[in-house]
């Protein structure tokens, strides 16, 4: 059953978990080093990442014997700390900063569809139904899609402060999506 409140929720949890505005600094400075950036290939690689994710990813955690409930919880506090990463503008969870593969690597993966954004859609079906979470993924790709290809447009629009002032404000809603999402698994155990 499609909810649109749902949808927008989905959308604007992914959004802040994918950070694309806030990754525009990174993005730019790919693009300048490789003299180019494919993102049709780098958003449609990031999609069928998320999309596998959000279809296997429960069977997957299964071959692990870890419920998607404990999964959720796991999730929001990875979340938790993306916040707090993104608010206090300090780094806690790595990149492999020797991924050299331009579009793909690290651009569709970790930047768009990162550990982040992988574990923030498999807590999402603790909560949220296929169909909204499929739609969510796919406004966030068209908006990713748009955002790759107008980087050089949007950096020189925006500047460093309003870039940061991007970033700080989906940590604060990235904070209390991971507090939902904590509580709402966190009392369906025993």
């Amino acid at each position: 059953m499609f909810s649109f409140q749902d949808i927008i929720t989905i959308t604007l949890t992914l959004f802040a978990i994918i950070d694309i505005i806030g990754s525009l600094p990174v993005i730019i400075s790919i693009k300048n080093k490789e003299n180019h950036l494919d993102s049709g290939k780098a958003t449609l690689s990031a999609g069928a990442l998320m999309i596998a994710f959000l279809l296997i990813g429960e069977q997957f955690l299964q071959l692990f014997g870890v419920d998607i409930q404990s999964f959720a919880i796991a999730g929001s506090i990875v979340i938790f700390i993306i916040g707090l990463e993104m608010i206090l503008g300090i780094e806690l969870l790595k990149n492999d900063p020797a991924a050299k593969t331009g579009s793909i690597i690290p651009i569709a993966f970790p930047i768009i569809a990162g550990s982040g954004t992988l574990t923030t859609i498999i807590s999402m079906r603790a909560v949220y139904s296929l169909p909204n979470i499929f739609l969510g993924i796919l406004v966030n790709l068209i908006f990713v899609y748009i955002v790759l290809k107008s980087s050089s447009w949007i950096e020189k629009m925006l500047g460093d402060s309003g870039l940061t002032l991007v970033r700080k404000f989906f940590g604060i809603v990235l904070l209390s999506i991971a507090v939902r999402i904590f509580k709402s698994n966190i009392y369906g155990h025993p």
